[in-house]
């Protein structure tokens, strides 16, 4: 067995006379535990929010939007375009959109809502549908079809097969100005993201319905292209702007929710800032224990020297117990961590108001790269705590120490 390591291992062991170093030794596992067990909770949810969200987005949203630059301004020639667009290496899907805010009223009230315009064909990849259907939007039993969010139907009191009125600003030109313009539809299904913006205010019908209810010809406000590797976002928004020419311009899906971005990656910043405060504390408590550990140990560290034991070899002892302590706190923080991760998550433990949130329940996902950090991090904040005790042990001068032994 190495000699540092034999000889740290016996002094970390407690003693019925060294009770106080023993105490402040274990607060020092404890206390790396207690950090590193924060940081990876912490993390998992960040990790949560993120890829929750971003499901839920991508879900109800395209990976990459061409719109003109025009304010308010239509594409007309949208399926040359679009033709043009699948041609692109890696997109996978090209859809035009048309967007339009209206007003919805049902049997539970009404509202304001944003109603989405697609092609009959492409409705039917209309993600995390809930119940019924997007396959005939254009007729649903004599009535064209729309699809509502899950909050905003129960809000209304709609289920599948009722009957709601979708009225429009953009109505019948009369001579006394334009007149509001009523539709009846019937809901064809419900959707449900899990992102309570979307759930709440959104809804779908035909691109042809939409049309007719905004009263414009037969143009689109936007194609939505879906890829198969979202890290290519970029060079594809660049390529479909060259293509559709300087009239348009193409947004990707993190520039859309750069906001919610910025603040998950924020959140990660202050989480691993406040978090490890408590490594802080953790090393502060391993440096006293090593501080007292030395005075304490100053005629045995004496006698090593005079045997014989270099100064390097009593340097490493010390480095090696604060390492030892950091180890040990390090693992049972990871095991507690992760394992309160993976059940908090099963379970849904730690429930969420969805209207402040946008979502129900609060997401845990552990990221073993993240562990991985997270214990490189402590054990180097362990191995920085041990250098000031064991440099101090590696003066003791055996004659000043045992001159009255």
């Amino acid at each position: 067995m190495n000699f540092s390591y034999f000889v740290a291992n016996r002094y970390l062991r407690a003693r019925r006379k060294e009770a106080v170093i023993s105490v402040i030794t274990a607060i020092s596992v404890v206390g790396v535990a207690a950090g590193v067990m924060a940081l990876v909770v912490s993390l998992a949810i960040n990790n949560g929010f993120r890829s929750t969200l971003q499901r839920n987005l991508l879900g109800a949203t395209a990976h990459v939007n061409l719109m003109t630059k025009e304010a308010g301004g239509g594409i007309p020639n949208w399926r040359e375009l679009g033709a043009k667009l699948r041609g692109i290496p890696h997109v996978v899907s090209v859809a035009p959109v048309l967007y339009g805010q209206v007003f919805l009223t049902g049997v539970g009230g009404g509202r304001g809502v944003t109603l989405k315009g697609v092609e009959p064909k492409s409705a039917g990849t209309l993600q995390n549908l809930k119940e019924g259907s997007a396959d005939h939007l254009d007729d649903t039993g004599g009535l064209p079809g729309i699809v509502l969010g899950a909050r905003m139907a129960q809000e209304l009191g709609m289920t599948i097969g009722a009957k709601v009125t979708v009225i429009s600003p953009q109505g019948t030109l009369t001579p006394l100005g334009p007149r509001p313009g009523y539709s009846l539809f019937r809901v064809a299904g419900i959707f449900e993201t899990g992102f309570n913006d979307l759930d709440e205010n959104w809804c779908y019908t035909s691109m042809a319905n939409l049309q007719r209810i905004l009263s414009l010809n037969d143009v689109v406000n936007s194609i939505e292209l879906r890829l198969d590797n979202l890290d290519l976002t970029e060079p594809v928004a660049k390529q479909a702007e060259k293509i559709a020419g300087s009239d348009y311009g193409a947004a990707t899906w993190q520039e859309q929710n750069q906001q919610i971005m910025k603040a998950l990656n924020m959140e990660r910043v202050v989480t691993w800032i406040t978090i490890g405060l408590i490594e802080l504390i953790a090393a502060l408590n391993i440096l006293i224990t090593l501080v007292m550990m030395v005075m304490e140990k100053y005629r045995d560290i004496a006698i090593l020297i005079s045997m014989g034991a270099r100064r390097k070899q009593i340097r490493r002892i010390f480095v090696t117990q604060g390492l030892l302590i950091g180890l040990v706190g390090t693992f049972f923080g990871l095991v507690i961590g992760y394992t309160f991760c993976y059940y908090a998550d099963k379970y849904r433990l730690i429930p969420l108001d969805a209207q402040v949130y946008a979502l129900s329940f609060v997401p845990f996902e552990p990221d073993w790269r993240d562990g991985v950090w997270v214990a490189a991090a402590a054990l180097a904040v362990s191995f920085l705590a041990t250098l000031y005790p064991a440099r101090n042990a590696t003066k003791i001068a055996p004659a000043e120490v045992l001159r009255y032994e």
